[in-house]
């Protein structure tokens, strides 16, 4: 199995070759993942809703961030591993650079994933001067709820499609190496995929982003409530967890992940 790379990511974007990415938490899930031929592993601050029992992502710490990414790091031997940077961790660059440090050299991350806006790109720019590699996350930002208002898709109207297109363009020329995308019109999402030349990730985005991410306990069916609806359970009527991520990473690469009944216009 080859070492998933940045550069992998981006050849597999001009080559038209979906991205296969899933949250992780540990070690043991890491090695299953990537076994099945998961790409990207995402150390999601989710942790602290689907793993710690909290009503958001706001209580994760850097600390906690560092440790679970220290876990996945054991298990992940090929594919790109990337870690959430937590709420009010890169306030600004110094704090940016403070942080990522220790995603990276106590963690072991490959990259860093922000929730970003466009004011922003001064703090994309310090990273990524720094040789850190960065994944700007745009659209539903879940660190930003209470501001938000709740959990919305963003991108709806004229004004904001314009606003997060330009965004987006300004982070891959800030430097930034991924997008992701979250609960944004399909449209729009397209829009954002064929704007820039870096590999872009969608959520709840639509199925033209060069890449799909899921939080791994959704798509196992085991996270408790209602799950979202951009999401799918694919371990119903499988015999085993391996069996269920492969179907992911078979539907994902064979374009039948997601359908439209995933799209959240």
């Amino acid at each position: 199995m080859s070492t998933i790379t940045l550069g992998t990511l981006r050849k597999m974007k001009r080559d038209g070759e979906k991205i296969a990415a899933l949250t992780v938490y540990d070690a043991s899930f890491a090695k299953l993942l990537e076994a099945a031929g998961v790409d990207l592993l995402l150390v999601g601050d989710s942790l602290g809703m689907v793993v710690q029992g909290q009503k958001t992502t706001l209580p994760v710490s850097v600390d906690e961030m560092v440790y679970h990414t220290q876990l996945a790091a054991r298990g992940c031997a090929h594919a790109l591993l990337m870690a959430d940077m937590p709420f009010l961790s890169y306030t600004d660059s110094a704090s940016a650079l403070r942080n990522a440090a220790r995603l990276m050299k106590e963690g072991g991350a490959h990259c860093v994933k922000l929730e970003v806006h466009g004011g922003m790109i001064d703090t994309v720019r310090a990273l990524t001067d720094s040789g850190v590699p960065v994944c700007a996350h745009l659209g539903l930002l879940p660190q930003t709820v209470h501001k938000m208002g709740g959990y919305k898709v963003q991108g709806r109207d004229d004004a904001s499609t314009g606003a997060m297109l330009k965004a987006a363009v300004a982070m891959a020329e800030a430097g930034a190496d991924l997008l992701l995308l979250e609960c944004v019109p399909s449209r729009l999402a397209a829009e954002i995929t064929a704007a820039v030349e870096v590999p872009v990730i969608g959520i709840g985005a639509g199925a033209a982003t060069d890449g799909q991410v899921l939080v791994l306990y959704d798509m196992l069916g085991i996270t408790p409530g209602k799950r979202p609806r951009f999401s799918m359970d694919f371990l119903a009527g499988r015999g085993s967890i391996a069996e269920a991520v492969g179907a992911y990473v078979q539907a994902v690469k064979g374009r039948q992940f997601p359908s439209v009944a995933h799209r959240v216009d």
